[in-house]
């Protein structure tokens, strides 16, 4: 009998699992972080201090993805652009990429000090945090690489 209650405990939790996890698509998106090593830019999410240090420290520039979640562009943005290989290994390369919720903890402070008024709004900043480029709107992948590559071609090294 205690068995008999083990395998039933035991498939009520596997089912539970089971649906738990069909829910990640409806989180919101600071809630899902983007998987390393996968053929996507690999964001910061939401850690601005982190993203200034590593930048720093790597001697790259930041490019930023400001969003808010209720935002339809923004996730066309993140499940088509940002998706593409050649993009992801261009960003994930040369820049530190963060992605900050406009809306919600220091983002709301962030996208105060960069006059946030439209989303998504991208940005390139050097690593003191001053902006040397930005573009508002959904971009497709060939403009996307063209905003980085002019970027970087025509700002002085970190």
């Amino acid at each position: 009998m205690q068995m008999m209650k083990n395998t039933v405990h035991y498939a009520l939790l596997m089912c539970l699992c089971l649906i738990l996890s069909s829910f990640r698509d409806f989180l919101p998106l600071d809630r899902v972080a983007t998987p390393h090593g996968t053929d996507q830019i690999n964001f910061i999410e939401n850690s601005w201090d982190l993203a200034v240090k590593k930048a720093k420290k790597e001697h790259k520039y930041i490019f930023v993805d400001v969003y808010a979640v209720w935002c339809g562009p923004c996730k066309l943005l993140k499940s088509t652009t940002f998706k593409d290989k050649k993009i992801a290994d261009f960003f994930n390369q040369n820049f530190v990429n963060i992605s900050i919720d406009a809306e919600k903890g220091e983002g709301i402070k962030l996208a105060e000090r960069w006059e946030v008024e439209v989303y998504p709004t991208l940005l390139i900043l050097d690593s003191d945090g001053v902006i040397v480029a930005q573009g508002q709107g959904y971009v497709e992948s060939k403009a996307l690489l063209d905003f980085g590559q002019n970027v970087l071609k025509h700002q002085k090294k970190l």
